[in-house]
């Protein structure tokens, strides 16, 4: 059981900085900021959950069952990720490639203090266990002193050059022209080994750049997720389960006249339009899985929607689930997201893991929460830094759509832009 209390706050952005800072010394940490983008499924503009009551970590075997157990049996706030090797569960896979940060594949956590904002209204959650921390931890965070870090700059290494890049490219090509899949995202690493910094600092400039609606400082220990994503893998509500994936880039320019012309360019652009319709086609039949018959809808089709960063093309489907079914099964049935995969989504799969140098793990993942009455909604873990403290190994990967249309140079060039914004905040201290 939980005490709830409401508190008025006049100044939303200065509270939510001290919150960041104050919740940093926990050992688990989930802060999750919408950065007041306003989005018709939007709930929150800023979730964070502390300190675990109780958790769950595993590697892949029979993981979605322990989450189940877990899930059912909590009836509570559970924070969380899914990291993209659980594929290895739901199909015959597997995930042999390198992995220099050695993130657990499945981790959530029952917090014990959770903070909900909305606008200048705060609710407070605390497990009865600790409810009469609620009025220090508050005064603690609206009075928390901010100090100016500083850290030596990690040298940046890229694992995949470009000259090997767009041979594997090529090879993609020749599978998509073979028939042996129609699109696939293919995505390389960016790493530094002895690297020191401070996740907190990170996370503020990247989320400064960048203002994404699904931005996630995520602490489990010494492993960090520094997230500037843009993108919801999916939401359910009530019977209602929403995805939102994304397909189609292209940057933003200073000039508005010039800006509005890329816009309207990539809203026409015919090979963008191609990928996000494939996609879209994928995950409706991922929710057909669960959903009431003929409940799959396509509510927008590559909608244009612009950030700090870059245009987007995004569409959004929905469905409707029987109030019986498990939260986790529709997990289950669409997990990896579609955007982060391909079609066919087992053979892009596994011409992905072929192709690629690196182990995914929690990138092209998804970091979210369930609520006690099994609601759920969670972010596609991409434009993120992900650290070991541990390892001293700082990582940050970046994946392009490749299909029959896709040039090797160009695809290249659409991941060092989604690239540039961790590079900007790890390099420039």
């Amino acid at each position: 059981m939980r005490t709830a209390i409401t508190k008025y706050i006049s100044n939303p952005k200065d509270f939510k900085q001290r919150l960041l800072h104050w919740s940093s010394q926990f050992r688990e940490v989930a802060f999750l900021d919408s950065n007041e983008y306003q989005q018709k499924y939007s709930t929150f503009d800023c979730v964070v959950a502390v300190e675990a009551f109780t958790s769950i970590v595993t590697d892949y075997h029979n993981a979605f069952e322990d989450l189940y157990q877990y899930q059912s049996h909590s009836k509570d706030w559970l924070f969380g990720y899914l990291s993209y090797d659980l594929k290895n569960d739901t199909e015959v896979l597997q995930s042999k490639n390198k992995d220099g940060l050695n993130f657990s594949e499945l981790y959530f956590f029952q917090p014990k203090k959770l903070f909900f904002l909305k606008e200048s209204e705060l609710e407070i959650h605390y497990l009865n266990m600790c409810d009469d921390e609620v009025e220090g931890d508050f005064i603690e965070i609206s009075n928390f002193q901010i100090s100016d870090i500083t850290f030596k700059t990690p040298q940046i290494e890229q694992q995949i050059p470009k000259k090997m890049y767009l041979e594997k490219v090529t090879k993609m090509l020749e599978y998509i022209h073979l028939g042996s899949i129609y699109e696939a995202n293919f995505c390389m690493e960016f790493f530094a080994k002895e690297a020191i910094i401070d996740p907190v600092v990170i996370y503020e400039k990247l989320d400064a750049i960048s203002e994404a609606p699904f931005a996630t400082f995520f602490k489990n220990n010494d492993q960090y997720l520094l997230s500037a994503s843009p993108e919801r893998y999916l939401k359910k509500e009530g019977d209602k389960v929403i995805s939102q994936p994304i397909k189609g880039t292209a940057r933003r320019s200073s000039d508005l006249e010039q800006d509005t012309f890329l816009k309207d360019e990539l809203a026409k652009n015919e090979k963008e339009r191609s990928e996000n319709i494939m996609i879209v086609d994928l995950v409706r039949n991922d929710l057909s899985h669960t959903a009431k018959k003929g409940s799959v809808v396509v509510e927008e089709l590559c909608e244009v929607y612009t950030f700090k960063q870059v245009h987007q093309l995004i569409s959004t489907i929905v469905s409707k689930v029987e109030n019986t079914l498990s939260p986790i099964e529709i997990l289950k049935t669409t997990f990896p997201m579609g955007s982060m995969t391909g079609a066919p989504k087992i053979s892009a799969m596994k011409i992905i893991e072929e192709l690629e140098e690196t182990k995914r793990g929690l990138y092209s993942g998804a970091v979210g929460y369930f609520t006690p009455t099994g609601d759920f909604d969670f972010n596609v873990v991409i434009r993120s830094i992900l650290y070991n403290v541990k390892n001293q190994y700082v990582s940050f990967s970046v994946g392009s759509a490749i299909t029959s249309q896709s040039i090797p140079e160009n695809e290249y060039e659409e991941c060092l832009l989604k690239a540039k914004a961790m590079f900007e905040v790890l390099q420039n201290n």
